[in-house]
């Protein structure tokens, strides 16, 4: 039996809602087909955005998207995307499938996706093949209210007013296909690019610079001690496998130790989040950069008979429990992860939502993100959980993984059991709180390997979790591959 003790007054600081951010890339099928089609086409939208999908995101309450990349970003021109639609400049994809682009979603495109999501924008600039001028001018169109050339082309194409933008990055893995670059070389072009990144709207502008590869500790260090003075934010990559970068296992066929195994990469971010951060203590020992996990989340071989380029893969209850450990590792560091984007939105990678023509299907990870929306800028509370584990490649994997949080005089539980075999008694007790109500709801599987697929029955989904309390001690039995969220009144 597991235990666990939470203290309501030992409070660890506000979970960011913006650690539930999404991110949207030209890749594969996100943007077309995925969020965005014709306007002409058969699938029912709203100025070209699918009202499937956007429904179904809108119950996510997503806080911040993350476009136009990723690696496109640092091949994108923006003015390649705005204008009449038939004008617009064709270009290929060559970061992904060597497709043809032809920039029908542009600037305007993502304020209108972002509008009907009701969700705030994420710009990612073009250092590795724009220029300081071109990204100047790209704020300056999209934020400017006053009467400038740039201000009144943005008018021409028909937004009156300036759009409301906060979250700039500028650049996108530098050290790899944002330019191969030194982390010398780089800070000292963000120094350069961030002095022209200029504010135009009312709210100052949030600067992110572009952080570490994984475990790559010194370009933290350099960018850090060179450009620190000059951002909000530094960002971190790592993506989670059940094998290696080469062969990363596949999205629905797996054995038992592919399952722990990328469990077990799951608890490896959590000790690469912490060497980053000692580094940013030692030049921001205040805490006034924020730690920016923009691009996060299980990368596998692409499923048969689709393009390599794509990046498509299904989604189990394995994604469903590993995203769950994630947030939970993220709001432990809630002191300096601020944001956090998952990879990515749609029909790529650890996506929320799969299309295929006009149908639509939600995965086990969507769920998992609309379960925990109660952490949502919530505090999070002193946790001191007893389990077991189970070591995997010189790391433990926690039977049971937990988090909780107060806000509007409720504490929000989310919890998952990542056994393979057995189920798990748990038992809460709730000090220095009073418990007058308990409810809950659980997503668990029969088969490790289930996912839901179009034009089947949903086998994974939330439903009721019943759960007892006496005397301030929540008791609960969780089913085996499991993720669940207790509110607690």
């Amino acid at each position: 039996m597991a235990k666990a003790i939470i203290n309501a007054k030992r409070k660890k600081g506000k979970i960011s809602k913006y650690i539930y951010g999404q991110f949207a890339e030209h890749l594969g099928r996100c943007i077309y087909e995925g969020l965005y089609v014709d306007e002409d086409s058969g699938i029912e939208n709203v100025n070209g955005m699918r009202c499937d999908v956007v429904n179904a995101l809108k119950e996510l309450d997503i806080p911040v998207l993350r476009w136009p990349g990723g690696c496109f970003a640092d091949d994108y021109h923006w003015r390649d995307g705005i204008g009449e639609k038939s004008k617009r400049p064709y270009m290929v994809n060559t970061n992904w499938g060597k497709v043809v682009e032809n920039n029908h979603f542009g600037t305007h495109e993502f304020f209108e996706l972002c509008e009907q999501l009701g969700t705030e924008p994420y710009i990612c600039g073009n250092v590795g093949s724009g220029s300081v001028k071109e990204m100047r001018d790209w704020v300056e169109y999209m934020t400017f209210g006053g009467d400038s050339p740039l201000a009144n082309e943005r008018r021409a194409n028909g937004r009156e007013e300036p759009w409301k933008l906060k979250y700039f990055g500028v650049g996108n893995e530098n050290w790899g296909c944002g330019g191969n670059m030194r982390p010398e070389y780089y800070a000292d072009l963000y120094r350069r690019y961030s002095v022209f990144i200029r504010n135009y709207g009312e709210e100052p502008l949030y600067k992110i610079a572009c952080g570490a590869n994984e475990r790559d500790t010194r370009w933290t260090e350099v960018v850090m001690e060179n450009a620190g003075h000059a951002m909000n934010g530094i960002s971190l990559h790592n993506y989670q496998f059940e094998r290696n970068w080469k062969d990363k296992g596949d999205s629905i066929k797996f054995d038992s130790d592919g399952y722990y195994t990328l469990l077990s990469d799951v608890v490896r971010m959590e000790s690469i989040i912490k060497e980053h951060i000692t580094v940013m203590d030692k030049y921001d020992p205040e805490k006034k950069i924020d730690l920016i996990v923009d691009e996060w989340g299980n990368w596998f071989n692409v499923m048969p008979g689709t393009n390599p380029g794509f990046l498509y893969q299904q989604n189990t209850i394995r994604d469903a429990i590993s995203a769950m450990m994630m947030l939970h590792c993220f709001h432990e560091h809630c002191d300096r992860v601020h944001m956090a984007n998952i990879a990515q939105m749609v029909n790529v990678l650890q996506a929320m939502v799969l299309t295929e023509g006009e149908k639509m299907v939600l995965t086990p990870t969507y769920y998992v993100f609309k379960m925990m929306k109660p952490h949502m800028d919530a505090v999070s509370l002193d946790v001191d959980l007893e389990t077991g584990g189970r070591e995997v490649n010189g790391r433990t994997v926690p039977d049971v993984s937990m988090s909780a949080s107060e806000k509007d005089g409720k504490i929000t539980i989310s919890l998952c059991n990542t056994s393979l075999e057995k189920c798990e008694d748990l038992e809460i007790e709730i000090r220095d709180a009073s418990v007058s109500a308990v409810t809950g709801e659980v997503m668990a599987a029969e088969n490790m390997c289930d996912y839901n697929d179009f034009d089947c029955e949903e086998k994974l989904h939330p439903t009721e979790l019943k759960a007892q309390v006496k005397d301030g001690v929540i008791k609960v039995t969780l089913p085996k591959m499991a993720a669940a969220v207790i509110t607690v009144e």
